[in-house]
């Protein structure tokens, strides 16, 4: 257990300091985390509902951080180029996450060739069905999604980092909201970029 811990931690920090550093981005990890915990209140109520909102607010907000604000320029507070990091990152790096989020988006499209999505679902009777139908496929790959990359880490790394990565996605909406609480402050305040002090301070 102190070794799971320790490589949870591990990639939490790693997390932070290599792809965190825009407080743009930070504050939209902040929106982000609060419409996923909203989205696992409502996974017990209505599981599409809660992909919905996890896809269309949560991953939005939280990609769009990734890919519009995060630097990705040499990184002088690590001494890393962003392609190091990239070919490094434990989870989704930006490659990974645009083939997730194409599947993601094309994924719906089978209901318009087939309106049971293959035997799947009964045809919906209306568009609160048809919303329905499309919040369970988001829903699914998600699930596939981070499925699937535990157990590829669990092949290219080892079984406790995949064990300990899936357990970060799961909680990463309660770490960012304790981390990332004050970004929208700091923004407001002017600071695109965080200085990193206390990263610096552990190197």
């Amino acid at each position: 257990m102190k070794e799971f811990l320790r490589t949870l931690q591990v990639l939490r920090w790693d997390d932070h300091r290599y792809y965190h550093q825009s407080r743009i981005n930070q504050s939209l990890h902040f929106i982000s985390a609060i419409g996923f915990l909203v989205a696992y209140a409502m996974l017990f109520v209505n599981p599409a509902m809660s992909a919905v909102i996890g896809w269309l607010l949560s991953m939005v907000t939280r990609q769009s951080g990734h890919f519009f604000f995060e630097p990705t320029d040499y990184d002088h507070v690590n001494g890393a180029s962003n392609e190091h990091k990239e070919a490094i990152k434990v989870g989704y790096n930006l490659n990974r996450k645009i083939v997730l989020i194409l599947i993601w988006a094309v994924a719906p499209l089978g209901l318009m060739l087939d309106p049971t999505y293959f035997g799947i679902f009964t045809e919906a009777a209306d568009k609160t069905e048809l919303f329905d139908q499309v919040g369970l496929i988001w829903l699914t790959v998600g699930v596939a999604g981070l499925i699937f990359r535990t157990v590829h880490l669990f092949f290219i790394r080892d079984v406790m980092t995949g064990l300990a990565w899936m357990t970060k996605i799961i909680t990463d909406p309660y770490h960012d909201i304790k981390m990332y609480h004050m970004a929208p402050i700091h923004l407001l305040r002017g600071e695109l970029i965080d200085p990193m002090h206390h990263v610096r301070e552990a190197a």
